[in-house]
């Protein structure tokens, strides 16, 4: 069989982090979607998303083919479930496509087919979902519980140094090649995973759930409370309550950020701090893309959320629910904007277009950092975005 994970409708309301990938290829709890369906099939998949995506993220297309929303987590009844389908056969919960077995080059109009030419089941759970950015810090603690046991059941733990303090019932375990020093680690709340060649640098203190990934580094001194994710590669210092930073980014220094999601490749400079709750307690708007407008998020917490290689300078502040694009470059005094869009350049001064050679310059130089090429595939994705800031009137 071969499966292919696409964008449902909600690939536009999960602007700007869909802006540089697919659904799939968002981190929820430890795993990216895509990484979690496929332990969960044992097998690959590829995606059905924007054009402009293709050339990083190819379609395979088959004979025989399982087409999967990319913005449903799995579990064990689901993927039986699907696995169960046969041709032309639909899995289906309150109206939304959930999986499609779709036969040959049938494939690119069958999510634009009327439900009557397939045959629906419909599935008796309740499936997480992802619809916007906010969901991913709320459905985070979820997220890793279910990761956690996927990753490391039938497994046994790294022993832990024995200058941490554990506190705490719940679960804790540690990969093979990660570092964790005098630390206080609570899984009181929740598990608390550390990956593979990560480091807890002295003096840290963490709630779970929390998940460190592959590679990431938490510096010294840090108050991380759950559910909090940092991506792979990533640096966490200074007070984070439920973060997450989907990987290569850091904020290495003090601030606080606070139910927030973190693209790839930020850079938040020391003493960055952003509100997640309005002084009047009232309910918190974030910037559409999708409606071209600020909309209600049904949250009382709501932070950051910020797209792709964009960075700030030291002592940035951010508001209350502020929504930031790919590749912006903030600085200076004072509240920053509520939405910034990409390829920015400025602050509370205002702002000028960020230039396209020279972003795709710094670009280049941060991947090097981390050992990583800038391909001409991602480069093209950024030009692509760059035209599409240039449309936004705001």
């Amino acid at each position: 069989m071969n499966y292919i994970l696409f964008d449902d409708s909600s690939r536009n309301s999960l602007l700007p982090l869909t802006f540089t990938r697919p659904v799939a290829d968002i981190r929820i709890g430890i795993l990216t979607i895509r990484e979690k369906w496929e332990k969960m099939l044992g097998a690959e998949t590829s995606s059905l998303t924007q054009d402009y995506l293709n050339e990083k993220f190819p379609l395979t297309i088959a004979d025989e083919n399982m087409l999967i929303n990319g913005s449903v987590l799995p579990d064990a009844n689901l993927v039986e479930k699907i696995r169960m389908l046969k041709p032309n056969q639909s899995l289906v919960v309150s109206g939304m496509l959930i999986a499609r077995y779709v036969k040959g080059e049938d494939l690119k109009n069958s999510l634009d087919a009327e439900d009557k030419q397939f045959e629906n089941f419909v599935f008796d759970g309740n499936p997480v979902k992802i619809n916007f950015p906010w969901d991913i810090f709320s459905k985070n603690g979820e997220a890793i519980n279910a990761d956690f046991q996927l990753l490391t059941k039938g497994r046994k733990s790294e022993q832990i140094d024995v200058s941490n303090t554990i506190l705490g019932n719940g679960a804790l375990f540690v990969e093979k090649g990660a570092k964790v020093q005098a630390s206080i680690i609570n899984t009181g709340n929740g598990p608390v995973y550390i990956g593979e060649g990560a480091e807890v640098m002295e003096g840290s203190r963490i709630r779970g759930p929390f998940a460190l990934c592959r590679g990431g580094i938490v510096k010294m001194g840090a108050k991380i409370y759950g559910p909090t994710t940092v991506g792979p590669f990533s640096k966490a210092g200074g007070e984070l309550n439920n973060v997450v930073m989907l990987g290569y980014s850091n904020k290495a220094h003090d601030g606080f950020l606070g139910n927030s999601v973190v693209g790839e490749w930020c850079n938040l400079g020391a003493d960055t701090n952003s509100s997640n709750l309005k002084n009047t307690y009232e309910e918190i708007k974030v910037w559409s893309y999708e409606q071209e407008r600020f909309v209600k998020t049904g949250l009382q917490f709501c932070g950051l959320i910020m797209g792709d290689h964009s960075k700030c300078g030291i002592n940035t502040m951010f508001n209350t629910g502020t929504v930031v694009g790919v590749s912006a470059n903030i600085y200076g005094s004072g509240f920053q904007r509520n939405f910034i869009k990409s390829f920015s350049w400025g602050g509370t001064q205002g702002f000028s277009t960020y230039n396209l050679d020279k972003a795709l310059k710094v670009a280049r130089i941060v991947y090097g950092r981390r050992k990583k090429e800038l391909t001409r595939e991602d480069e093209n994705i950024l030009r692509h975005i760059h035209q599409l800031s240039a449309k936004i009137n705001i």
